[in-house]
């Protein structure tokens, strides 16, 4: 095999290099273990490697839409102040507190890096480009997410300080809530595809419908992929739903204590978290890495893919450099009365709109205008209710205008 067909598809490099080893003389189990070891550290090296470029974006894009200008001083256009922090943060001393449980206060670190490095995993980049293909890739990504919350709250407990334990408190109460309205808007993706592997869920959205409409997840059904934007925001503790590291009522939330490379990590894994995380919503409603011309030149679907997943993650920056902070009962309300009820609502329509006819297409537009009625209707009684809340406060308190309300 030439290196111009491991350009036109770069899944074939693997199975090259496993034949490779086997007519080198090696036996199949050493060479599924090296073909398996280097696969892990490739993936290691990208998820930790692409925090550096991740970080030096969100201050750039940030600064751009509140208008500042962002690291301009360390390198051209600031390229290399990330660096710099790098080295800062590898230099200062390593402090663990007084009465802090010291294996859960150096475990929790390793514990957020750990979940990252397992969700991407699961992340097909191309066709057949995967590290993990499994069967059940939603099921597994949803119970990864959880290590997060069991990492924030282990540091938040060992560091003996009333605010982080406050903070890990809020992760859990913030995250599993959310949790709930994510793993109901990807069952509704699933029950549409009948599959909860990644990879077959982006094969599944090359079908086109009525011949030439992209059969994408976001179109068939908008408001399941809206709930998972949403939800997406809290699980990446990104504002306006950050509240786990309100500055002014817990310091900076359950990381506080930590210093020095231990600090890094926590830093680290919310910046690929988020890069994961719209990579996730790229492959279950953006269609993967499906795109013009793929069958024809796989490699074109890794391009497809990360320039989908720059765009939602550019979304993500967006929301958190414009919005502010929610009170932790407006979110839990939001959460609770809104999100949980109209994920049920949208899986039912999928449920039932996937079986009212044999043609998929037409199924498919059934569940979109559905989608689209219960968007508008969960807009309606949302605004009605806000609405109401204000009168019943400005009867509470005549004589005070409405701002003031």
């Amino acid at each position: 095999m030439n290196i111009f067909e491991f350009i036109r598809d770069p899944s074939q490099i693997g199975p090259w290099f496993h034949e490779l080893l086997i007519s080198a003389g090696m036996q199949e189990w050493v060479a599924n273990l090296i073909g398996d070891v280097i696969g892990v550290l490739l993936i290691v090296g990208a998820v930790l490697t692409s925090a550096i470029f991740l970080i030096w974006l969100e201050r750039k894009i940030a600064a751009r839409l509140q208008d500042r200008v962002g690291p301009n001083r360390a390198g051209p256009y600031g390229l290399l102040q990330t660096m710099a922090d790098i080295v800062k943060l590898l230099t200062k001393e390593d402090v663990t507190p007084d009465g802090a449980d010291r294996a859960s206060f150096n475990l929790a670190p390793a514990l957020m890096v750990m979940q990252i490095i397992m969700v991407a995993a699961i992340i097909p980049i191309s066709a057949g480009l995967i590290g993990a293909n499994l069967s059940v890739g939603l099921l597994y990504f949803i119970a990864m997410s959880g290590i997060a919350s069991i990492g924030a709250l282990m540091a938040g407990w060992a560091s003996n300080n009333k605010y982080a334990l406050l903070g890990g408190f809020r992760v859990v109460a913030q995250l599993m809530s959310y949790e709930i309205p994510l793993a109901f808007s990807l069952l509704a993706a699933v029950v549409w595809a009948g599959t909860m592997s990644t990879n077959n869920l982006a094969v599944q959205q090359g079908e086109l419908l009525f011949g030439f409409i992209p059969g994408w997840n976001v179109l068939v059904m908008p408001f399941a992929a809206l709930i998972f934007f949403i939800a997406t925001l809290a699980e990446g503790e990104r504002a306006p739903f950050d509240l786990l590291e309100a500055e002014s009522e817990i310091v900076a939330g359950p990381n506080i204590e930590y210093s020095g490379l231990k600090f890094a990590w926590f830093y680290l894994q919310f910046f690929v978290n988020s890069l994961l995380l719209a990579c996730i919503f790229t492959t279950v409603f953006l269609g993967g890495w499906q795109g013009p011309f793929v069958d024809q030149f796989p490699a074109l679907g890794i391009v497809y893919f990360f320039i989908k997943s720059l765009l939602v993650l550019l979304a993500l920056m967006w929301v958190r450099a414009t919005y502010p902070r929610l009170r932790i009962d407006q979110m839990m309300t939001f959460c609770w009365k809104v999100l949980v009820p109209v994920t049920l609502v949208v899986v039912l329509i999928v449920a039932i709109g996937a079986r009212i006819t044999s043609d998929r297409s037409i199924n498919a537009v059934i569940i979109s205008v559905a989608n689209i009625a219960a968007f508008l209707v969960t807009l309606g009684i949302v605004g009605r209710s806000l609405r109401r809340d204000v009168e019943r406060r400005k009867a509470a308190l005549p004589g005070q205008s409405t701002a003031q309300v």
